[in-house]
């Protein structure tokens, strides 16, 4: 059995470590908050819309009513120990999500039962499917006008090209769901639907689940043989079997169960509870991690309290003003006082304090072993991604992907007497948050924050006043823009000078380099595999370095704004040597010089980021919003009108969108909704 929270012994086999991910406002964190009350973890259900939910903690996120960051807690179920992780549906906190699923070894994916797949959910699929996350559907707000579960499964095979699965069929009307695997009705009564039962099917219960019954039978025979031959005969199949299959096919990622109800209302949450704990896999059931060696050798990783500590840092949080780490465990146990090494990084550090975590109230522990995610303080230098492990035997493991901020701000203090304080404000959020970056413009001399978008960059401005105590006056937004170029060009590059100090050093050398443009994505390529000349010349390993590192030294900005350049080949086609003038400093000037003349050349292009856009409104203000969107240069890729509303799919250049949902809300009088997510840098 499951024994105590937070760190205690406990059969790994009983253990789930699952996510709860969605689209905004689909319903994730109203859902997390009955799993913690059916639970018994939490007394009394936070509501989202009150500003009182349990997992969103955050002053930001009780204001704003989204959930920011990641939130981590414990539950019990069925002798079972939940550990969920409860993430933002804002696509401006994606990193959030990302890091989570790296953790995860299950999860739920939330969706609105009126909309089925928007946006973010294909986001948050895309983060899983990376990470080969197993995962279940709970098509939610059922209880809504307009919401079809058939419809939302469709949404799941055309946007996602997945196979779900019915197991809850819901029937609003009576908010109730029908067990497709049981063939029972559960009904959920009581105050807050804590009250469970279930009935036998009535004759047109039976009759409406056999369609969706039969539609699972055949999914999973394509994919079992034993099961396949019974459902051929049309003999009857046992329960378990079918359990067994759908837990088989679910954790290989073949098929994805879906579920129902309405966690607002109450209804279809422990059904999905109780699956979770059969179909989602402990972590004993996932496959080893793999992690590489400091010699780059490949190393299975299995989950278990013997052998070398092996755990990931997946996030840095400050908790009462203090740096603490998220970490999962892989192998290994995790004890205070311990000494830790950040694999590559030659860097030790002691483990000070383990805490077991309730979204953001904190218990210690004194031994964390595999499977755990915890929480740990006293780390200075660990950070998003660094894997921490014995000392003696150091593990790589995979890291964690920040995306590429888009979107800047010019901002200095409003007070004079914070000028140095900024600086170590900034440096301690873009440590909690890899997705925020600090700069200054070495022209202008202005302090650039950028971030994901323009309610990333709010939220940021909103901590540091709450918790730093430090208000920010910020400039107009600033679009991060790349640079490519229009078309190949060739340049001849060089150096010839002496320099005169210590000693006289000659330097001369001349390079050719030829420069093109590259399809979309391609990034940049260097070919540094060059001529040289005199023919009989014979360049040293030094030399050839040199080439390869001066083509290097040029790609730092493009031509126009100094911008970050993509989508371009360089080509070093001659190099042309003068004797001992001609040693690994001349060299690398003179290809650093020629690339430069030849992207000049070369008819430079500015990227600016493209967001895919989805923008929800009325039927009635459909042709002013299309209207509006072309004008600011939008292509519009499609619309369609869903139960008195009109959902439109677009693509648009950041620039033109900024400060779009104030427009939007006058256009549709409040009643518009749009969310955006970048899509690729691109020339417009």
């Amino acid at each position: 059995m499951a024994k105590a929270r937070h760190g205690a012994s406990l059969d790994l086999a009983l253990v789930r470590n699952i996510g709860i991910a969605a689209h905004v406002d689909a319903g994730k964190t109203t859902l997390t908050e009955r799993v913690l009350y059916y639970t018994g973890a939490s007394h009394k259900i936070g509501e989202v819309h009150e500003g009182a939910a349990h997992m969103d903690w955050m002053a930001e996120e009780q204001a704003h009513g989204i959930t920011i960051t990641s939130a981590v807690t414990q539950c019990p179920w069925r002798d079972h120990l939940i550990q969920i992780v409860d993430t933002p549906g804002h696509v401006d906190f994606t990193i959030e999500v990302e890091r989570s699923m790296r953790v995860l070894d299950g999860a739920i994916i939330v969706m609105d039962g009126v909309r089925g797949v928007e946006p973010q959910t294909e986001t948050v699929w895309r983060q899983a499917n990376r990470f080969g996350v197993p995962r279940a559907l709970f098509i939610n707000k059922m209880d809504r006008p307009g919401a079809s579960f058939d419809r939302a499964m469709e949404t799941v095979r055309t946007r996602l090209g997945e196979e779900p699965v019915p197991v809850c069929v819901p029937v609003p009307e009576q908010c109730i769901v029908l067990h497709v695997i049981e063939r029972q009705a559960y009904t959920f009564g009581g105050e807050k639907g804590e009250v469970v039962e279930s009935r036998p099917l009535t004759e047109g219960e039976a009759e409406m689940l056999a369609e969706h019954r039969e539609h699972l039978l055949m999914t999973l025979a394509e994919h079992d043989e034993a099961l396949a031959d019974k459902v051929l005969l049309d003999e009857e199949v046992a329960e378990e079997e079918i359990w067994d299959v759908l837990t088989r096919l679910t954790r290989a990622g073949v098929v994805r169960p879906a579920f129902s109800g309405s966690a607002l209302r109450n209804w279809g949450v422990q059904p999905l509870l109780d699956a979770a704990i059969r179909i989602m896999p402990s972590p004993l059931d996932r496959p080893p991690t793999l992690g590489r060696t400091l010699e780059g050798d490949e190393v299975a990783v299995a989950m278990t309290d013997d052998g070398p500590l092996v755990a990931l840092a997946f996030k840095v949080q400050l908790f009462e003003g203090r740096r603490h780490v998220f970490a999962r465990v892989y192998r290994g146990v995790l004890e205070p006082g311990m000494q830790v090494a950040l694999a590559g990084k030659e860097t030790t550090e002691r483990v000070a304090r383990v805490f077991g975590i309730d979204a953001n109230r904190k218990s210690r522990v004194q031994r964390a072993g595999a499977g755990h995610i915890v929480l740990l303080a006293g780390l200075r230098y660990a950070t998003t991604g660094d894997t921490l492990c014995d000392p003696e035997n150091p593990v790589l493991l995979e890291r964690i992907d920040a995306r590429y901020p888009v979107l800047g701000l010019a901002i200095e203090p409003e007070s004079s007497r914070d000028e140095e304080k900024i600086f170590e404000v900034i440096r301690k959020m873009t440590e909690e948050d890899p997705s925020l970056r600090f700069e200054e413009d070495p022209d202008t001399g202005q302090r650039i924050l950028k971030g994901m978008g323009e309610l990333h960059l709010q939220i940021a401005f909103e901590r540091m006043e709450r918790e730093f105590n430090v208000k920010v006056r910020s400039g107009r937004p600033r679009v991060v823009h790349r640079e490519t170029i229009g078309s190949e060009a060739t340049a001849e590059g060089g150096v010839d000078r002496v320099l005169e100090g210590l000693g006289r050093l000659e330097l001369k050398a001349t390079a050719v380099v030829t420069v093109g443009p590259l399809k979309r994505g391609a990034g940049v390529q260097v070919s540094s595999q060059p001529k040289w000349e005199p023919a009989e010349h014979t360049p040293t390993p030094e030399q050839v370095e040199a080439v390869r590192q001066g083509a290097h030294d040029a790609l730092g900005g493009g031509p126009l704004e100094g911008a970050e350049l993509e989508d371009i080949q360089v080509t070093v086609d001659k190099v042309i040597t003068f004797g001992s003038a001609s040693g690994p400093q001349a060299l690398r000037i003179a290809v650093a010089q020629a690339v430069r003349e030849a992207l000049e050349r070369a008819d430079g292009v500015l990227l600016q980021p493209i967001m895919k856009v989805e923008v929800v409104v009325p039927d009635e203000n459909t042709g002013t919003v299309l209207g509006d969107l072309q004008a600011r240069g939008a292509a519009i890729l499609g619309h369609e009108a869903e139960g008195g509303t009109t959902v439109i799919d677009a693509e648009c250049g950041l620039t033109r969108l900024l400060g779009y949902a104030t427009d939007l809300r006058s256009m549709t009088r409040g009643r518009g909704q749009f969310v955006m997510e970048f899509e690729r840098f691109d020339a417009l």
